[in-house]
Protein backbone atom coordinates (compact mmCIF):
# COMPACT_ATOMS: atom_id res chain seq x y z
CA UNK A 1 0.00 0.00 0.00
CA UNK A 2 1.31 3.30 -0.83
CA UNK A 3 1.68 6.28 1.53
CA UNK A 4 -1.38 8.07 0.36
CA UNK A 5 -3.54 4.90 0.33
CA UNK A 6 -2.86 4.23 4.07
CA UNK A 7 -2.71 8.04 5.51
CA UNK A 8 -6.62 7.40 3.69
CA UNK A 9 -7.35 4.88 5.42
CA UNK A 10 -5.93 6.07 8.90
CA UNK A 11 -7.98 9.27 8.06
CA UNK A 12 -11.20 7.34 7.10
CA UNK A 13 -10.71 5.24 10.27
CA UNK A 14 -10.60 7.94 12.54
CA UNK A 15 -9.90 11.62 12.26
CA UNK A 16 -6.91 12.67 13.97
CA UNK A 17 -8.00 15.26 16.10
CA UNK A 18 -5.83 16.74 18.92
CA UNK A 19 -7.41 20.21 20.03
CA UNK A 20 -4.32 22.12 21.03
CA UNK A 21 -3.95 23.05 24.46
CA UNK A 22 -2.93 26.59 25.80
CA UNK A 23 -2.69 27.59 22.02
CA UNK A 24 -2.75 31.39 22.48
CA UNK A 25 -0.03 31.45 25.23
CA UNK A 26 1.83 29.42 23.10
CA UNK A 27 1.76 31.39 20.11
CA UNK A 28 2.80 34.62 22.70
CA UNK A 29 5.23 32.66 24.70
CA UNK A 30 7.05 31.78 21.25
CA UNK A 31 7.46 35.46 20.30
CA UNK A 32 7.16 34.20 16.43
CA UNK A 33 9.60 35.79 14.11
CA UNK A 34 8.14 35.61 10.74
CA UNK A 35 11.29 34.44 9.61
CA UNK A 36 11.94 32.06 12.06
CA UNK A 37 13.08 28.50 12.34
CA UNK A 38 10.89 26.53 14.79
CA UNK A 39 10.34 23.01 15.79
CA UNK A 40 7.82 21.14 17.34
CA UNK A 41 9.01 18.20 18.72
CA UNK A 42 5.15 16.21 19.29
CA UNK A 43 3.39 17.23 15.97
CA UNK A 44 0.54 14.63 17.33
CA UNK A 45 -3.01 16.15 15.82
CA UNK A 46 -1.05 19.21 14.51
CA UNK A 47 -3.06 21.37 16.16
CA UNK A 48 0.11 23.99 17.25
CA UNK A 49 1.55 23.17 14.21
CA UNK A 50 -0.73 24.83 12.02
CA UNK A 51 -0.99 27.91 13.76
CA UNK A 52 2.88 28.39 14.22
CA UNK A 53 3.21 27.72 10.12
CA UNK A 54 0.48 30.39 9.61
CA UNK A 55 2.68 33.06 11.28
CA UNK A 56 5.86 32.38 9.21
CA UNK A 57 5.88 34.59 5.84
CA UNK A 58 9.53 33.04 4.95
CA UNK A 59 10.31 31.27 8.09
CA UNK A 60 10.00 27.20 8.49
CA UNK A 61 8.57 24.66 11.23
CA UNK A 62 10.38 21.27 11.57
CA UNK A 63 7.98 18.74 13.39
CA UNK A 64 8.51 15.60 14.92
CA UNK A 65 6.44 12.65 16.48
CA UNK A 66 7.39 9.00 17.19
CA UNK A 67 3.78 7.75 16.16
CA UNK A 68 4.00 7.14 12.55
CA UNK A 69 0.09 7.60 12.11
CA UNK A 70 0.65 11.20 13.51
CA UNK A 71 3.03 11.71 10.88
CA UNK A 72 1.70 10.48 8.25
CA UNK A 73 -1.83 12.61 8.94
CA UNK A 74 0.74 16.09 9.93
CA UNK A 75 2.47 15.53 6.65
CA UNK A 76 -1.12 16.14 5.17
CA UNK A 77 -2.19 18.84 6.96
CA UNK A 78 1.19 20.68 6.49
CA UNK A 79 1.76 20.21 3.08
CA UNK A 80 0.43 23.80 2.12
CA UNK A 81 3.55 25.65 4.22
CA UNK A 82 6.80 25.91 4.66
CA UNK A 83 7.35 22.31 6.87
CA UNK A 84 9.25 19.11 7.23
CA UNK A 85 7.93 16.49 9.11
CA UNK A 86 9.89 13.57 10.53
CA UNK A 87 8.86 10.29 12.32
CA UNK A 88 11.57 10.30 15.14
CA UNK A 89 11.66 10.75 18.96
CA UNK A 90 12.28 14.09 20.23
CA UNK A 91 15.06 12.60 21.55
CA UNK A 92 16.64 12.05 18.23
CA UNK A 93 16.05 14.91 16.89
CA UNK A 94 19.82 15.71 16.07
CA UNK A 95 20.02 13.67 13.52
CA UNK A 96 17.82 15.90 11.14
CA UNK A 97 18.77 19.18 12.72
CA UNK A 98 22.47 18.60 14.05
CA UNK A 99 24.18 21.92 12.89
CA UNK A 100 20.39 24.26 12.20
CA UNK A 101 19.81 26.87 15.25
CA UNK A 102 16.26 27.68 15.47
CA UNK A 103 14.47 30.35 16.93
CA UNK A 104 11.93 28.53 19.47
CA UNK A 105 10.68 24.73 20.29
CA UNK A 106 7.45 23.44 21.63
CA UNK A 107 7.56 20.05 23.66
CA UNK A 108 3.76 18.78 23.91
CA UNK A 109 4.10 16.06 26.38
CA UNK A 110 0.66 15.34 26.12
CA UNK A 111 -1.03 11.80 24.92
CA UNK A 112 -3.30 13.11 21.37
CA UNK A 113 -6.92 12.56 21.38
CA UNK A 114 -6.13 10.26 18.75
CA UNK A 115 -4.30 7.91 20.78
CA UNK A 116 -6.83 8.15 23.70
CA UNK A 117 -9.78 7.71 21.61
CA UNK A 118 -8.60 4.64 18.81
CA UNK A 119 -9.11 1.86 21.37
CA UNK A 120 -7.15 -0.45 18.76
CA UNK A 121 -3.93 1.87 20.18
CA UNK A 122 -4.84 0.78 23.32
CA UNK A 123 -4.51 3.25 26.12
CA UNK A 124 -7.53 4.03 27.26
CA UNK A 125 -8.70 2.50 30.22
CA UNK A 126 -12.23 2.70 29.49
CA UNK A 127 -12.86 1.26 26.13
CA UNK A 128 -12.04 -1.97 25.11
CA UNK A 129 -8.95 -2.72 23.27
CA UNK A 130 -5.61 -4.58 22.90
CA UNK A 131 -3.14 -3.98 25.49
CA UNK A 132 -0.35 -1.98 23.22
CA UNK A 133 0.08 1.31 24.76
CA UNK A 134 3.03 2.23 22.18
CA UNK A 135 3.22 5.32 21.14
CA UNK A 136 5.40 4.02 18.23
CA UNK A 137 3.53 0.97 17.05
CA UNK A 138 6.64 -1.20 17.37
CA UNK A 139 8.62 -2.78 20.27
CA UNK A 140 7.16 -4.25 23.56
CA UNK A 141 3.55 -3.95 24.37
CA UNK A 142 1.68 -3.11 27.71
CA UNK A 143 0.88 -7.10 26.77
CA UNK A 144 3.77 -8.33 27.15
CA UNK A 145 5.20 -5.86 30.34
CA UNK A 146 1.80 -7.66 32.27
CA UNK A 147 2.16 -10.84 31.40
CA UNK A 148 6.84 -11.01 32.15
CA UNK A 149 7.53 -8.38 34.96
CA UNK A 150 8.10 -9.63 38.50
CA UNK A 151 6.05 -8.52 41.39
CA UNK A 152 8.54 -5.98 42.46
CA UNK A 153 9.02 -4.84 39.15
CA UNK A 154 5.66 -4.19 38.72
CA UNK A 155 5.75 -2.12 41.93
CA UNK A 156 8.56 0.32 41.09
CA UNK A 157 6.15 0.90 37.74
CA UNK A 158 3.28 1.95 39.36
CA UNK A 159 5.11 3.88 42.55
CA UNK A 160 7.47 5.75 40.43
CA UNK A 161 5.66 6.48 37.19
CA UNK A 162 1.75 6.43 38.17
CA UNK A 163 2.57 7.81 42.09
CA UNK A 164 -0.19 5.01 42.86
CA UNK A 165 -0.25 4.41 46.34
CA UNK A 166 -1.89 0.95 45.81
CA UNK A 167 0.57 -0.13 43.99
CA UNK A 168 2.00 -3.34 46.04
CA UNK A 169 -2.12 -4.68 45.82
CA UNK A 170 -2.21 -3.61 42.04
CA UNK A 171 1.25 -5.89 41.63
CA UNK A 172 -0.25 -8.49 43.69
CA UNK A 173 -3.82 -8.87 42.00
CA UNK A 174 -1.98 -8.61 38.51
CA UNK A 175 0.43 -11.22 39.27
CA UNK A 176 -2.31 -13.38 40.77
CA UNK A 177 -4.80 -13.19 37.65
CA UNK A 178 -1.98 -13.80 35.32
CA UNK A 179 -1.39 -17.66 36.73
CA UNK A 180 -5.30 -18.24 35.79
CA UNK A 181 -5.08 -16.66 32.43
CA UNK A 182 -3.00 -13.94 30.07
CA UNK A 183 -4.03 -10.37 31.27
CA UNK A 184 -5.01 -9.12 27.24
CA UNK A 185 -7.41 -6.26 27.09
CA UNK A 186 -7.61 -2.75 28.53
CA UNK A 187 -11.08 -3.17 30.25
CA UNK A 188 -9.76 -6.61 31.63
CA UNK A 189 -6.58 -5.30 33.34
CA UNK A 190 -8.95 -2.12 34.63
CA UNK A 191 -10.82 -4.14 36.10
CA UNK A 192 -8.38 -6.46 37.84
CA UNK A 193 -6.78 -2.71 38.96
CA UNK A 194 -10.73 -1.44 40.36
CA UNK A 195 -10.82 -4.66 42.19
CA UNK A 196 -7.90 -3.61 44.59
CA UNK A 197 -9.85 -0.19 45.80
CA UNK A 198 -12.50 0.14 48.13
CA UNK A 199 -15.43 1.71 46.76
CA UNK A 200 -15.45 5.37 48.12
CA UNK A 201 -11.99 5.70 45.53
CA UNK A 202 -14.44 4.80 42.82
CA UNK A 203 -17.41 7.25 43.26
CA UNK A 204 -16.18 10.00 41.15
CA UNK A 205 -13.55 8.63 38.74
CA UNK A 206 -12.10 5.02 37.41
CA UNK A 207 -9.12 4.19 39.64
CA UNK A 208 -7.13 2.75 36.67
CA UNK A 209 -5.90 6.13 35.61
CA UNK A 210 -2.30 6.32 37.46
CA UNK A 211 -1.94 2.47 36.59
CA UNK A 212 -2.33 2.75 32.93
CA UNK A 213 -0.26 6.24 33.36
CA UNK A 214 2.67 4.49 34.38
CA UNK A 215 2.42 1.66 32.38
CA UNK A 216 2.36 3.76 29.38
CA UNK A 217 5.38 5.77 30.61
CA UNK A 218 7.25 2.57 30.98
CA UNK A 219 6.30 0.88 27.64
CA UNK A 220 7.68 4.03 25.73
CA UNK A 221 10.68 4.77 28.09
CA UNK A 222 8.63 8.53 28.20
CA UNK A 223 10.89 9.39 31.11
CA UNK A 224 14.66 8.93 29.36
CA UNK A 225 12.94 10.18 26.44
CA UNK A 226 12.11 13.49 28.30
CA UNK A 227 15.90 13.93 29.91
CA UNK A 228 17.42 12.97 26.30
CA UNK A 229 15.49 15.15 24.60
CA UNK A 230 14.93 18.41 26.50
CA UNK A 231 18.79 18.78 26.52
CA UNK A 232 18.86 18.20 22.85
CA UNK A 233 16.39 20.22 21.86
CA UNK A 234 17.70 23.11 24.35
CA UNK A 235 21.41 22.47 22.31
CA UNK A 236 19.34 23.44 18.81
CA UNK A 237 17.95 27.08 20.39
CA UNK A 238 19.84 30.28 19.50
CA UNK A 239 20.76 33.06 21.66
CA UNK A 240 17.23 34.73 23.11
CA UNK A 241 15.38 31.77 21.65
CA UNK A 242 12.42 30.31 23.61
CA UNK A 243 11.45 26.61 25.00
CA UNK A 244 8.09 26.12 25.61
CA UNK A 245 7.09 22.68 27.23
CA UNK A 246 3.64 21.31 28.48
CA UNK A 247 3.30 18.99 30.77
CA UNK A 248 0.46 16.66 31.61
CA UNK A 249 1.46 15.29 35.34
CA UNK A 250 3.88 15.81 38.16
CA UNK A 251 6.70 13.20 36.80
CA UNK A 252 6.99 15.35 33.70
CA UNK A 253 6.66 18.87 35.36
CA UNK A 254 9.51 17.91 37.71
CA UNK A 255 11.71 17.07 35.29
CA UNK A 256 10.90 20.31 33.49
CA UNK A 257 10.95 22.41 36.18
CA UNK A 258 14.55 20.65 37.15
CA UNK A 259 15.95 21.35 33.81
CA UNK A 260 15.25 24.99 34.06
CA UNK A 261 16.50 25.98 36.92
CA UNK A 262 19.62 24.25 36.47
CA UNK A 263 20.13 25.94 32.97
CA UNK A 264 19.02 29.45 34.74
CA UNK A 265 22.10 28.70 37.36
CA UNK A 266 25.24 30.41 38.08
CA UNK A 267 26.62 27.96 40.42
CA UNK A 268 25.49 24.70 41.37
CA UNK A 269 27.83 23.65 43.90
CA UNK A 270 26.33 22.43 47.53
CA UNK A 271 25.22 24.89 49.85
CA UNK A 272 27.61 24.48 52.58
CA UNK A 273 31.18 25.63 50.06
CA UNK A 274 31.93 28.87 51.21
CA UNK A 275 33.23 29.56 47.28
CA UNK A 276 31.60 28.52 44.29
CA UNK A 277 34.28 25.79 42.13
CA UNK A 278 31.97 24.73 39.88
CA UNK A 279 32.00 27.64 37.48
CA UNK A 280 29.17 26.92 35.93
CA UNK A 281 27.64 29.85 33.73
CA UNK A 282 24.24 30.61 33.55
CA UNK A 283 22.89 29.43 30.09
CA UNK A 284 19.19 30.76 30.27
CA UNK A 285 16.28 32.70 32.17
CA UNK A 286 13.27 31.52 32.68
CA UNK A 287 10.19 33.61 31.74
CA UNK A 288 7.43 31.26 33.68
CA UNK A 289 8.26 31.85 37.48
CA UNK A 290 5.19 29.75 37.94
CA UNK A 291 3.83 27.50 34.92
CA UNK A 292 0.86 28.74 32.57
CA UNK A 293 -2.37 26.88 34.06
CA UNK A 294 -5.37 26.41 31.12
CA UNK A 295 -8.55 29.05 31.78
CA UNK A 296 -11.56 27.74 33.18
CA UNK A 297 -13.10 28.37 30.31
CA UNK A 298 -10.16 26.00 28.15
CA UNK A 299 -11.21 23.41 30.57
CA UNK A 300 -14.84 23.74 30.15
CA UNK A 301 -14.00 23.10 26.46
CA UNK A 302 -11.34 20.30 26.75
CA UNK A 303 -11.52 18.85 29.91
CA UNK A 304 -8.20 16.76 29.22
CA UNK A 305 -6.56 20.49 29.20
CA UNK A 306 -7.02 20.62 32.86
CA UNK A 307 -3.71 19.00 34.23
CA UNK A 308 -1.79 21.27 31.87
CA UNK A 309 1.32 22.92 32.46
CA UNK A 310 3.09 25.16 30.58
CA UNK A 311 6.39 26.32 30.92
CA UNK A 312 9.08 28.73 29.11
CA UNK A 313 12.58 28.79 29.16
CA UNK A 314 14.59 31.27 26.74
CA UNK A 315 18.40 31.01 25.92
CA UNK A 316 20.86 33.53 27.10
Amino acid sequence: MNLYGKEKNIMNEIEFLHTPVLLQEVLQGLKINTNGTYVDATVGGAGHTIEIAKKLKNGKIFAFDRDPDAVLVAKKKLENYNAEVYNLNFREIKKVLDKVKVDGVLMDLGVSSFQLDNEKRGFSYLKEGPLDMRMSKSGKTAKSLIATATEKELIYILKNYGEEGFCKKIAKKIIERRKEKPIETTLELSKIINSVFPSKFKRDKNPSKKSFQAIRIAINDEINSLKEGISSVFSLLKPGARLLIISFHSLEDRIVKEFYKEKSSSCICPKDLPVCVCKKIKEARIITKKPIVPSKTEIEKNKRAASAKLRILEKI
